[in-house]
């Protein structure tokens, strides 16, 4: 039997609004065997603002090896596979590539490079970006044309979307959803837009599965961090459709973009840790990388405490360390990023994805985490203040989910109940003394 062919490509990585060269990946495959290489460009090993774009890229001359470390990690270096796209996005672009095949059998299998290239570049998560030697960017549309939708296209992506949900969709849907996704995380439907003011946004889709309003509770979610304290990706909610069957999509400020629509480097805390998605780890080790890599240790340290109280305290349990992220500063330090992909989820058990540390296990009461807040830089008053300033601000989550911000129907209030309305509240209240 003949030995499988190898394929070789590479690409050069870049950085920022001026793509400025930082680098080159060499992507290898050989059968299933699959790896990745990069090397730091001496032009950007000798420039004043360079700095190590991903925590396993070290600032060194000649090529660092990436393999993935199980077959639910990535091939690629940690940042890197930041910005490929998450499952939703690979659905759709599964999808669309085996359409074609049907009509070019000798269309080749995807490869994991393929995935990392389908992602827009103008809407590619953080500042890396990826360009082929002739200097094409991926990914470029053609001439003319536009592949981040404005807000008013929102309808025509949610009735795609919709389309692939229910395996309904044409060759024209996968068109227009191709390089719309984004590198956030997880199978629900959602696309990159340009908002109403020209910023780039999230718009996350009801599923064709859904028993309650998820994307009204994203919302609320984002809504009552914002009033407890937390630094929170803004959000609100747009209905598509006539008025009684709205579609409630919630729309989500990026944050990886200036006023200026400059590109600001971003890492997952996974990328951060350097790892894999089969490992348990911990937020004591999250809150070790900070005081390494911390532009201000000490602020976010406490700010992270505070966002372990309000996960517990509205059943946000689905916080692995791909929905954490922080945001290059400057000579590589990095700030804790804005809190996205919060949900409260009252049909699941109050326990943690990420463990609070290896002793301790995952969190499930408040009172392991006042028992941990001196590693997060609080000491006890400090702690019982912060929790204070939660409890408050997810004690009104009714007023607010009925407020036009989220506008979920009183008739939905007791969907969400069991989120935020449980032992744990009441046990803070008990050590505040409420």
């Amino acid at each position: 039997m003949a030995a499988a062919a190898q394929v070789r490509r590479q690409v050069q990585l870049c950085i920022g609004k001026a793509g400025l060269a930082v680098g080159s990946l060499v992507y290898v495959r050989q059968g299933q065997r699959e790896n990745s290489a990069f090397a730091y460009d001496e032009s950007w090993l000798a420039s004043p603002p360079r700095f190590n774009v991903s925590a396993d890229l070290q600032l060194m001359p000649g090529h660092q090896m990436h393999k993935a470390a199980s077959p639910h990690d990535s091939v690629f270096h940690g940042a890197i596979a930041d910005t490929a796209p998450d499952a939703w996005g690979r659905r759709v672009i599964a999808r669309d590539h085996a359409k074609r095949r049907k009509d070019d059998p000798k269309l080749l299998a995807l490869t994991e490079l393929d995935y990392l290239l389908a992602v827009d570049d103008f809407s590619r998560v953080g500042a890396l970006r990826l360009r082929d030697p002739d200097g094409t960017w991926h990914r470029t549309v053609q001439a003319g044309r536009r592949n981040t939708p404005p807000l008013i296209e929102l309808e025509r992506v949610f009735q795609a979307s919709r389309a692939v949900e229910r395996g309904q969709e044409t060759a024209e849907d996968l068109r227009y959803l191709q390089g719309k996704g984004t590198s956030l995380g997880g199978m629900r439907p959602k696309c990159t837009l340009v908002d109403e003011d020209g910023r780039l946004a999230i718009g996350k889709f009801p599923s064709v599965g859904d028993t309650r309003s998820v994307t009204r509770g994203e919302v609320l979610a984002l809504k009552l961090a914002a009033r407890a304290g937390i630094d929170a990706a803004p959000a609100r909610v747009v209905c598509l459709g006539p008025s009684g069957s709205e579609v409630p999509v919630a729309v989500i400020q990026r944050f990886d973009r200036d006023e200026a629509d400059g590109r600001i480097p971003y890492q997952s805390a996974a990328s951060l840790l350097q790892a894999s998605r089969e490992e348990d780890r911990s937020y004591t080790e999250i809150a070790d990388a900070i005081r390494t890599h911390g532009q201000a240790p000490t602020q976010d340290l406490q700010q992270l405490w505070r966002r372990l109280v309000f996960n517990l305290l509205i059943t946000n349990v689905d916080d692995h360390l791909q929905n954490h992220g922080f945001l290059h500063v400057a000579h590589g330090q990095w700030r804790l990023a804005p809190a996205f992909d919060i949900n409260p989820f009252p049909d699941k058990e109050r326990e943690s994805k990420t463990w609070l540390s290896e002793r301790d296990g995952p969190i499930t009461d408040v009172r392991m985490l006042l028992a941990r807040a001196s590693y997060f830089a609080l000491d006890e008053q400090q702690a019982l203040v912060v929790l204070g300033e939660v409890h408050a601000g997810v004690s009104n989550w009714r007023q607010v989910a009925l407020g036009a911000e989220v506008g979920l129907p009183a008739a939905e209030l007791d969907d969400f109940e069991l989120a935020f309305e449980h032992e744990q509240m009441d046990a803070a209240a008990t050590l505040l003394g409420r």
